[in-house]
């Protein structure tokens, strides 16, 4: 594991999350957005979103209809629509408006599950409550020898890469991973012959 985080670091020493947010509220409706959905497509409906809705007071106020409407092209829109609304009304109700930077608070919202409840607490307030288990995140793990649970058990893999990985590296770890998965490792083709991780891999050319 010590030699796979140094060589990720390597190919990615800068990396940041492919959703554009500018702070909590922004950010926890976003990753509602980016279920079973690109974060391309997720960025290319939340600035008439967030200038129609630019806070939890204001989404609490939303008429379905219009909701649908902004992120219909998200997919599963009548379910976010009420994720989104039901989670902005808790917001407002119990953390006067505000994201909270709890894991328990944020487990508690409709639509948050621990992938978005990470996502808030380490991309927007530096916690290190988890690891961020996408569909990337997913595959890699079980790739690298991480893990042995299918992409279908994204809390066990959780758990295995915890227990893998020091805390410290939890918060970037995942996004190193993500971009290894969009850029060499991918679903379809993972490019084996040129991963610099290859030597590494348990999987090597049997992907």
């Amino acid at each position: 594991m010590t030699l796979v985080l140094s060589r990720l670091e390597e190919l990615y020493p800068e990396v940041e999350s492919a959703l554009v947010t500018g702070n909590p509220y922004q950010k926890l409706v976003a990753t509602i957005l980016s279920a079973q959905c690109t974060d391309a497509r997720v960025n290319l409906v939340t600035p008439a979103l967030f200038v129609r809705y630019p806070d939890a007071r204001a989404l609490a106020r939303a008429e379905v209809a219009e909701l649908e409407g902004l992120i219909h092209s998200t997919g599963f829109y009548h379910a976010k629509a009420r994720h989104l609304l039901g989670a902005s009304l808790q917001l407002v109700e119990r953390h006067d408006g505000e994201v909270p930077a709890d894991l328990d608070a944020l487990l508690a919202l409709p639509g948050v599950a621990r992938k978005t409840a990470n996502c808030v607490l380490n991309d927007c307030f530096g916690v290190a409550s988890g690891i961020v288990v996408d569909t990337h995140v997913a595959r890699l793990a079980l790739r690298l020898g991480f893990t042995v649970a299918d992409k279908g058990r994204a809390e066990i893999i959780e758990r295995d890469l915890m227990a893998l990985v020091p805390r410290e590296h939890w918060i970037v770890v995942s996004h190193r991973l993500i971009a290894h998965g969009r850029a060499v490792c991918t679903a379809r083709k993972p490019a084996c012959d040129r991963c610099p991780l290859s030597e590494l891999c348990p999987s090597d050319g049997r992907v």
